[in-house]
């Protein structure tokens, strides 16, 4: 009997010693998860995801169907630990490919003044290759390039007109409520591109540059902020692009609206890719880039940079 409790005691001893290296084990793995996912996401901002994409543009000239272009986005040039290779990346893989039109929406930079000249001549240097590729490019400014890290700063215009002068000198066309044609392989045409200025700072004037052109006219709608795509009238933005939300930046595997950008900012962080058909008015359409650069922190995790192709269809109806 006595033996046979002695079993007993060595038996209980030895289960509770595996319980308390099981333990020790799940304890011991949880920093080496951490570290693991941390060095993840400085890993994954280095790789570039090309997304190739189709757009209907209605009464699009028969000369564009099935010509491509393409988006590029937040930059935020000037973070620490800023993404710099990849936008690099970003600039010559659009000129191996070369686009009819490459269009760019907002947050070039991260800082206000006094550090925005700095950022801003970096951009300019980043950007130079593009231009000298003489593809067509145009751009819309967001709430960083007014020195605007929260909604409640007072924005800088005069930072916003430096950047858009600095930019324009390599011939990078930055718009605001405006509206110019796309010329196709040198040549005008008949597409246009409409330009809408920054949601943040309380310039974003649809109206204004919706009368600018006709209502049957074939165009390309550009923003930074989505919430500006609200604004338009149903079957005026059949294609429209945005940035600001970076996809969330840091997304939960396989839950895209679950992400560290949608709890630790006001805004909706409203999925990459195309925006549910709910958001907006009818017959309009809103792609979202999940852009290149960051938001507070140096990381992106399961939210690679983006750079996206659009091949242009006109409508079947």
């Amino acid at each position: 009997m006595q033996i046979k409790n002695q079993e007993l005691k060595h038996q209980g001893d030895r289960q509770k010693n595996s319980k308390s290296h099981k333990i020790a084990w799940f304890l011991g793995a949880i920093p080496l998860a951490l570290f693991a996912l941390i060095a993840w996401g400085l890993t994954e901002p280095y790789i570039l995801d090309q997304e190739e994409e189709t757009a209907v543009v209605p009464n699009l000239p028969a000369a564009w169907s099935g010509k491509k272009v393409a988006q590029l986005s937040d930059f935020q040039v000037g973070m620490w630990w800023d993404n710099v290779a990849t936008v690099s990346k970003s600039v010559n893989k659009l000129i191996a490919e070369k686009p009819e039109a490459v269009f760019i929406t907002g947050d070039f930079i991260y800082h206000a003044n006094p550090n925005s000249q700095d950022e801003i001549n970096e951009v300019v240097n980043l950007l130079r290759p593009l231009s000298d590729a003489n593809i067509p490019t145009y751009a819309v400014l967001g709430n960083h390039d007014y020195g605007m890290k929260s909604k409640d700063i007072e924005p800088d215009r005069e930072q916003a007109a430096l950047l858009t002068q600095e930019l324009e000198s390599i011939g990078i066309e930055v718009l605001s409520n405006e509206v110019v044609q796309i010329p196709l392989q040198g040549q005008p045409s008949d597409l246009y591109v409409v330009g809408i200025g920054s949601h943040w700072a309380k310039s974003d004037r649809v109206d204004t540059a919706l009368a600018q052109l006709s209502a049957d006219s074939p165009r390309i709608t550009i923003m930074h902020h989505p919430d500006s795509f609200i604004d338009f009238p149903a079957n005026t933005a059949s294609f429209a692009m945005a940035g600001h939300t970076h996809g969330g930046q840091i997304r939960l595997p396989f839950l895209p609206h679950w992400s560290w950008l949608s709890f630790a900012k006001d805004d909706q962080v409203r999925s990459d890719a195309w925006v549910a058909q709910e958001y907006g008015q009818p017959g309009n359409n809103l792609y979202v880039n999940r852009g290149v650069g960051f938001s507070d922190i140096p990381l992106r995790i399961n939210c690679t940079p983006e750079l996206t192709f659009f091949t242009l269809q006109p409508s079947q109806s």
